[in-house]
């Protein structure tokens, strides 16, 4: 609802209903309820085919303030929820909700990777990149003994009840 400011006149009357359109509203539309989205799923390389999500759950959510898009999104792995064909090399790239500005390619998207059979989480970093509308691509282990870019075989082999968190800020385009 952000709108340009009002410009008031000399001698014009305040009343309650200007104050609430022109801060309150303001205001409100600024810090308001998060918007759902729903994050695309692909893969990078690897010789193979693209996951499928199958019975398993995929979403995210985002509030845009200006030009700064904060976003969340979960993958939850379903019973027949493949990882896609590239046997371990797939580079897995997650959609935002908007374009980042050009040239933005900071590693500052953060991942948590919870492995349902071990109780365990990874964590990971990504980097954004403008390619299809917006992306977050080449999750890299925070750890150093496990390097690599998490795809079906990293940090572990996906199975039913996993999850894959994914979280950042970034600038968006427009």
């Amino acid at each position: 609802m952000t709108t340009a400011p009002r410009t008031w006149v000399v001698g014009e009357v305040v009343t309650a209903a200007l104050l609430n359109q022109e801060i309150r509203d303001q205001l409100n539309s600024f810090f308001g309820a998060w918007t759902a989205y729903t994050p695309s799923w692909i893969a990078e390389g690897g010789g193979g085919s693209n996951p499928t999500l199958g019975n398993g759950s995929l979403g995210g959510r985002y509030l845009k303030v200006g030009r700064t898009t904060d976003w969340v999104m979960q993958l939850t792995w379903g019973s027949t929820t493949t990882a896609g064909g590239g046997g371990g090399s797939e580079n897995w790239m997650f959609g935002l909700p908007a374009q980042p500005a050009t040239g933005f390619t900071y590693r500052i998207a953060s991942f948590d990777a919870f492995d349902n059979s071990t109780s365990l989480h990874y964590s990971a970093r990504g980097i954004y990149n403008t390619a299809s509308g917006g992306l977050v691509k080449t999750l890299v282990s925070d750890r150093a003994d496990a390097s690599g870019i998490w795809d079906s075989t990293l940090p572990f082999t996906y199975a039913t009840g996993d999850i894959l968190y994914g979280y950042g800020r970034f600038e968006a385009a427009s």
